[in-house]
């Protein structure tokens, strides 16, 4: 025990030894002007981002100017607009006019828009007018309840979907979700404002406003920065907006790259004029020397979140969901700049990670209304934190819990190419990736953990096309999620043994392809179970969810009337799967590249006539 704690005491110190260089060195690289760019893009997100939660982000702010007397019944729901600018009335540079009697609009594109927003804005004052009222079954006598259901679980327009008393009917269902109206009584006119106690100006007077009109979304509350309205009169419902969702991105995710960006070059300049030699000569560990170029880096995106989530309003739940995302970006940076051969390939590099981890975030944080979907990405942890929800565990595992796998894979396999032979050789990307994987295999079970150490990416992958393919007609998604989901498994399962025939580390025979996809089958197979995860995120529920996991044996037999031998049966039909297909894969491998992509089609035919087979089974 002593000579463990011995041993972990030096690895610390040797870390932060090499991590004070990694300050210094950065530190005299670093001019003022790079600084100061750095400085204010962190501020400017900053700012947005507390702007935002704050209700002070409006980019329409005084976009239209109307001559409006101040005396007007009409002044205050101008005035309170922060889309409208009022002016005298004798102002010629106008584009609406409001008299006692009519009101004069601007034959233009503009007028006639600006007409719309004052015509939403005398609406949203008289429901805020009506909202003081003390009465309120007066002044709202009818109250709507959004809830948001499952496409597959909508039921045709016109029925009912529970068994509610009173004046309670459906509002009609769209494409994305059907609605369930509270319960309410009485009438409207769709001119409430005029028939209230606290009476304000007749938005039917100023214009031939249209019935249950809805207000133009108001980001001035924390309630509509997370999204419309769900609940209040039929005028106050609004549909959901991803402004959250793109500020949070922003805001968190623009500061990030800068931080990346350094990173990555200075992992680059180790490679160059072969700069990081007396590193790799030193009796240090390649592991001791990441970890030491990298805390700083990663301690920066640390105190960047912070600081963020304390100007959004967050806390401790905000920053461990934003952190992981952090240390994403700096795995897929430091293998980028293992793999690349110049900055402009690592300026590519950069820029790729950058999108695709910004897609994978955002993307799936625009369904915020619709859980098992937003929960994929952590920024959906964050909006929760910020309104005050509560996040149970294995929500937040679901959310986080992949992309912490994915970048400790990630560090695994650039450090395994942290050596002279891969640094300082011009060999191109693809070559690299095959070096990294093939840097982790030393006997034939090691084929079966990385198969398994795959399933993090698996898992990203095919969430991240669950996310983009939900907006889409069921009809069409489902068998194009299968197709992604064969792809994505079988290129997991193959690659790894490409490289190791690449690298002539088994003999290429047809015994050793059987036992080499055999493991791989194995290993994927044991590492896919962590896909149940997705269960405790509710992702079962959802069509799509039930497509891309089923097949993997997850979620069946809950419940759903099929017997235990048929469960046990489709529990490990997929080892059957994924042994055969690898099979196959290492087979093409053995033979050369041209062969494994021959084969590889055939595995991913193979693949996909089996999850149609078990989709179509299980209904």
């Amino acid at each position: 025990m002593t000579d463990l704690r011995t041993r972990l005491v030096a690895h610390a110190r040797t870390v932060l030894r090499i991590a004070r260089w990694e300050v210094s060195r950065s530190a005299g690289t670093l001019d003022r002007r790079t600084a100061v760019i750095g400085l204010v893009a962190v501020l400017v997100a900053g700012g947005i981002a507390a702007g935002a939660a704050g209700g002070g982000v409006a980019l329409d702010r005084d976009l239209y100017r109307v001559g409006i007397a101040g005396d007007s019944p009409y002044y205050d729901a101008v005035d309170q607009s922060s889309t409208l600018d009022p002016r005298p009335v004798s102002d010629p540079n106008v584009e609406l006019v409001v008299s006692e009697t009519h009101i004069s609009v601007a034959d233009t594109q503009t007028g006639r828009a600006a007409y719309s927003a004052f015509r939403d804005a005398v609406q949203s004052y008289n429901e805020r007018q009506m909202a003081r009222e003390e009465n309120q079954s007066a002044a709202f006598p009818v109250v709507v309840d959004l809830q948001y259901r499952e496409r597959a679980a909508l039921v045709p327009a016109g029925s009912r979907v529970d068994g509610g008393a009173g004046g309670s009917g459906d509002a009609g269902t769209g494409g994305g979700g059907g609605t369930d109206a509270g319960t309410g009584s009485g009438t409207t006119d769709g001119d409430t404002a005029g028939d209230s106690a606290a009476d304000g100006p007749d938005a039917s007077d100023a214009a031939a406003a249209d019935d249950g009109g809805v207000d133009a979304p108001s980001f001035g509350g924390m309630a509509s920065l997370f999204g419309g309205d769900t609940s209040g009169s039929p005028a106050s419902i609004s549909p959901p907006f991803p402004f959250a969702s793109l500020v949070l991105a922003f805001a968190f995710l623009v500061p990030m790259n800068f931080v990346i960006q350094a990173y990555g070059s200075s992992i680059l300049n180790e490679r160059i004029n072969r700069r990081g030699e007396l590193l790799l000569v030193a009796p240090i560990s390649p592991g001791d020397i990441v970890a030491g170029k990298t805390l700083p880096y990663l301690l920066g995106t640390v105190a960047i979140t912070i600081a963020i989530a304390a100007a959004v309003g967050g806390g401790v739940v905000s920053v461990a969901a934003v952190v992981p995302i952090g240390l994403l970006f700096l795995a897929s940076t430091f293998v980028g700049a293992m793999f690349a051969r110049s900055f402009k390939e690592l300026t590519f590099v950069t820029v790729t990670v950058s999108v695709f981890l910004t897609t994978y975030t955002f993307v799936p944080a625009i369904f915020t209304n619709v859980t098992p979907i937003a929960l994929i990405s952590p920024l959906t942890l964050v909006v929760r934190d910020l309104a005050g929800e509560s996040i149970p565990l294995g929500e937040f595992l679901f959310s986080v819990g992949p992309i912490l796998l994915a970048a400790g894979v990630l560090f695994l396999l650039g450090v395994g190419v942290y050596r002279e032979e891969d640094m300082f050789t011009q060999r191109p990307v693809p070559l690299k990736f095959l070096d990294a994987l093939d840097s982790r295999i030393s006997r034939a079970r090691s084929v079966a953990t990385l198969s398994a150490l795959s399933i993090p990416f698996v898992f990203i992958a095919e969430l991240l096309a669950i996310a983009v393919l939900f907006v889409l007609p069921v009809d069409l998604t489902v068998p194009m999620i299968l197709l992604a989901v064969a792809v994505i498994e079988e290129l997991a399962k193959s690659l790894h043994v490409l490289a190791a025939f690449e690298k002539a580390r088994f003999s290429r025979t047809l015994r050793s392809s059987l036992v080499l996809g055999g493991l791989s089958g194995l290993g994927f197979f044991v590492g896919e179970k962590f896909t149940a995860i997705a269960q405790l995120a509710g992702l079962q529920s959802l069509t799509l969810g039930q497509t891309a996991f089923a097949p993997s044996g997850v979620g069946i037999g809950d419940g759903t009337g099929v017997s235990a031998l048929v469960v046990l049966g489709l529990f490990l039909a997929p080892l059957a799967l994924h042994a055969v297909t690898a099979s196959v894969t290492a087979f093409g491998a053995s033979r050369g590249r041209s062969a494994y992509g021959v084969a590889l089609a055939g595995a991913i035919a193979i693949h996909l006539v089996y999850n149609l087979q078990v989709v179509s089974a299980l209904g």
